[in-house]
């Protein structure tokens, strides 16, 4: 289904702007089921190397069986809390797409990448930009707040997406966040593109559902949330209907390529 392959489209314009050369050993971020470093391994040849790290053994294990049935040699994943772990290295790049915006501590994770690169390495992030240029997460979100009773973070104990996926949003503080963390020459460029969430309304309907802030305040709720599914489901198809397309559900976004040098 194209919603689930829809965020490559911004980190193969990432690849394509700022390649990788041949040889390069690489460590992706927040890899999830490790499709991006599929591609980085793929780019670098097999004189490189790609490794993925996420903290979600379930994500880790998808990836290392993808890696094996297509015979990636040059990609290698680990299970590794980004905050805390030795990611291993010293690696001649890092990158990350979407990885980064959910740490509850986004400042030791920036430290712990920094020490994981070799003086002169480079972190290339992609993260999304304000709400309200990404009106298929953002109108979800308000939807299904008006819906589904909002249980904070702190009044919960099961595991939720931290800070959320628009944290890191803000220019300023990412920069000012990067320099404390050790890192220099930082730059951010925006990158606007249509992203298939869905192949139909119900495709579209469920991605939501299943990752997205609108997903994980119907899950924090517990049975109060499901007993609201179906108004849920009904708002959502309200929602994405004016981004159907005889293609697909195609939705407007938008995000930062954060580039920044360790020391």
């Amino acid at each position: 289904m194209c919603s689930w392959t829809a965020f490559s489209q911004h980190s193969d314009a990432a690849l394509q702007r700022h390649p990788y050369p041949q040889g390069a050993h690489v460590l992706d971020v927040g890899c999830g089921f490790g499709d991006s470093t599929l591609r980085i391994a793929q780019r670098v040849g097999p004189a490189g190397s790609a490794t993925g790290v996420d903290c979600a053994e379930n994500f880790i294990r998808a990836a290392q069986q993808d890696a094996q049935d297509n015979d990636v040699q040059n990609a290698n994943f680990q299970i590794r809390d980004v905050e805390w772990d030795d990611l291993g290295g010293p690696y001649d790049h890092a990158f990350a797409r979407f990885g980064t915006m959910f740490f509850a501590m986004p400042g030791a994770a920036m430290r712990n990448i920094c020490r994981a690169l070799k003086p002169g390495g480079t972190f290339t992030q992609i993260v999304w930009r304000k709400r309200e240029d990404n009106p298929w997460l953002h109108e979800a979100e308000l939807r299904v707040k008006a819906i589904v009773p909002v249980v904070s973070h702190e009044d919960t104990d099961q595991v939720h997406c931290g800070p959320g996926p628009f944290s890191m949003a803000g220019a300023d503080m990412v920069s000012d966040m990067l320099g404390g963390a050790g890192f220099s020459n930082i730059t951010l460029e925006r990158h606007d593109c249509d992203i298939c969430i869905g192949r139909d309304l119900d495709d579209a309907i469920a991605f939501a559902m299943a990752l997205g802030p609108a997903g994980e305040i119907i899950r924090l709720a517990g049975e109060q949330g499901t007993a609201c599914t179906d108004e849920v489901v009904a708002a959502l198809r309200e929602t994405f209907a004016s981004y159907a397309r005889d293609d697909g559900v195609w939705a407007p976004s938008s995000t930062w390529f954060i580039r920044a040098t360790a020391h």
